[in-house]
């Protein structure tokens, strides 16, 4: 009996945790709807922003510092954004590490040269990359707790300002890219200098075609746009990153309340068949001494 005890005790545990894993995946899902309408309303922005931005650098001869690549960079700053909490899959432990993968390819020797410096966003970042000797410059706990845009202007404000110094020659920007709810885009992308390389040469070809008018000039204009250029890619990046967290902790949370189901059959069938295992032993106690007695 008291493995049936045990038993009980194990069924109800499991579907205590089950509501909870349950109650986990609503919210995940009513947080990813909210963060995933920010993400498609942001993008098309980025997008245009540096559509723009091309065409004002083709229209200009200036040069700006911060479209001014250096060929062989000695300081590398990086951005890694992660979450603030777990609970997600392997949200967190693939991205760090693609990461540290992507450093040791491009960037061999930096870490133990002290050439490279990072910049946490959320804190499974700052816990993961502190334990393994990074040089972190800046930790960002619990910043997805309140995401709001000028914390993020805060952060792109100073990076552009160290890089403007010579502080850093080059500075990438690592997050997760929201895909769908089960899937993301790692991504390890160049922040600074900001670059204006178009990939597709159909689209190059077409923004070349439409003769913008300037106003003051091409230059004033550049200079003015590239801030907010910067602003935008690690906002859309906190924004990305953030639905992409929701989407991998729904999934999560849904697995885990499926895995928990299967466990109380189990249990309930373990639960059943010591149960009758009790019965039949109790049933061939007594027909033993109701045939004692009667011998």
């Amino acid at each position: 009996m008291a493995n049936l005890r045990e038993i009980r005790d194990r069924i109800s545990s499991v579907k205590s945790t089950q509501q909870i894993t349950k109650a986990m995946k609503m919210v995940a899902a009513a947080r990813l709807r909210k963060a995933q309408e920010n993400v498609v309303a942001t993008r098309p922005y980025v997008a245009g922003l540096q559509a723009v931005l091309e065409q004002l650098s083709s229209s200009t001869d200036s040069e700006n510092i911060f479209m001014t690549d250096v060929e062989n960079p000695q300081n590398i700053l990086l951005i890694a954004v992660g979450s603030d909490r777990g609970l997600c899959g392997g949200f967190n432990s693939n991205l760090f590490r693609f990461i540290t993968d992507t450093i040791e390819a491009r960037f061999p020797g930096f870490k133990e040269s002290g050439k490279l410096s990072l910049i946490t966003i959320g804190r499974k970042a700052g816990e993961y990359f502190k334990k393994r000797g990074f040089n972190i410059v800046s930790r960002n706990d619990g910043f997805f707790d309140n995401l709001n845009f000028d914390a993020s202007v805060a952060i792109s404000t100073h990076v552009a300002n160290e890089f403007e110094k010579g502080n850093y020659d080059s500075v990438f920007l690592a997050f997760n890219e929201f895909k769908s709810v089960i899937a993301q885009n790692r991504l390890f992308s160049q922040l600074l200098p900001v670059s204006v390389e178009t990939s597709d040469e159909k689209d190059l070809t077409a923004a070349n075609t439409i003769d913008y008018i300037f106003e003051p000039n091409p230059k004033q204009i550049l200079d003015n746009i590239i801030p907010l250029h910067i602003n935008m890619q690690l906002w859309r990046a906190l924004l990305e990153s953030n639905a992409s967290e929701q989407g991998a902790r729904m999934a999560a949370m849904d697995n885990a309340t499926e895995n928990a189901k299967e466990i109380i059959g189990h249990l309930n069938l373990k639960y059943n068949k010591a149960r009758q295992a009790a019965i039949t032993t109790e049933l061939s106690e007594i027909v033993s001494g109701a045939e004692a007695l009667n011998g």
